[in-house]
């Protein structure tokens, strides 16, 4: 159908779990594809002064986009980078599911009156999480041991101190669907690390915030490695504890050591060079 009305572009959001499928399945029937980011799109709706949401509304707005921004085509990632997105999002989640569990069993193992087949049961949960997350790992490796350049990247970005394999798998499998044309900045904002600030005059001014409005896989692989930095890397250190001291909230100079390590990682991914805080905390940022 798409085919016979011969679109020049067809623009889509960044957003929900099938998009991505729908846009590799146009891709590969030939069709000019854009993808672009929710928060873009949400702020060209809101200059366009639209208070309405529908889907025909939102269609035509895309339309708009499309016709005034002129956003670039998209090219789908290749089969093996899918494939690794798609191991290390579940290795994530089931990551986050076994550390629930862990919650559960000291909850259960906290009281006396806990049936020992609950505790029993929890346990054996855990260990089937652990098999399922090293057989999952194991398959992400594979993938990246048999291409030179998902090598090559995995190397690099496990030279910075903070990213573990574990780490370093699933921030590889996000870069890995990204365009390598897109800036440090975009990135940013493609995992919602970018700041909003709300601000007007000399009455309004409330505190910064990320706007969380983007790829929350990607933001959650590079919160460890932050807190890890922080204790492990001098220029990492050095850098939160000059935030913490001019004011900021420690959860606030984390989220900073994020972006900055986002930066350095997606450098390292493009060059394939030994990761180097020195270039990202410099003396400046620094100074308390």
């Amino acid at each position: 159908m798409l085919k016979k009305l011969k679109p020049t572009l067809i623009v889509m959001e960044a957003t929900g779990v099938y998009y991505l499928d729908l846009a590799v399945h146009l891709y590969n029937a030939g069709l000019p594809v854009s993808v672009i980011n929710p928060a873009s799109f949400k702020r060209f709706a809101e200059l366009m002064l639209k208070q309405s949401k529908t889907d025909s509304i939102d269609a035509a707005l895309l339309a708009e986009f499309a016709q005034r921004i002129e956003p670039r085509l998209w090219v789908a990632p290749s089969e093996q980078c899918l494939s690794l997105k798609d191991l290390g999002r579940q290795v994530q989640r089931l990551t986050a599911d076994k550390a629930k569990a862990k919650n559960r069993l000291h909850a259960f193992q906290s009281k006396k009156a806990t049936l020992a087949i609950l505790v029993k049961d929890m346990v054996k949960s855990i260990e089937s999480y652990e098999k399922r997350i090293s057989l999952l790992t194991d398959a992400a490796l594979d993938i990246i041991h048999h291409d030179e350049a998902l090598s090559r990247q995995f190397q690099s970005m496990m030279s910075a101190k903070g990213i573990g394999q574990t780490s370093a798998i699933a921030i590889l499998a996000e870069f890995s669907i990204l365009p390598k044309e897109m800036k440090a900045k975009q990135v940013s904002r493609y995992a919602g690390l970018d700041v909003k600030l709300s601000q007007s005059g000399t009455s309004v001014n409330g505190a910064s915030r990320i706007s969380k409005a983007g790829n929350a896989y990607l933001r959650a692989a590079l919160f460890m490695p932050a807190m890890s930095a922080v204790r492990h890397d001098g220029n990492a250190e050095a850098f939160k504890s000059a935030l913490v001291s001019r004011g900021k909230k420690k959860i606030q100079a984390i989220i900073a050591v994020m972006r900055k390590y986002l930066t350095g990682l997606w450098s390292v991914y493009l060059s394939g060079e030994t990761f180097d805080s020195s270039k990202l905390f410099s003396p400046v940022h620094k100074k308390a």
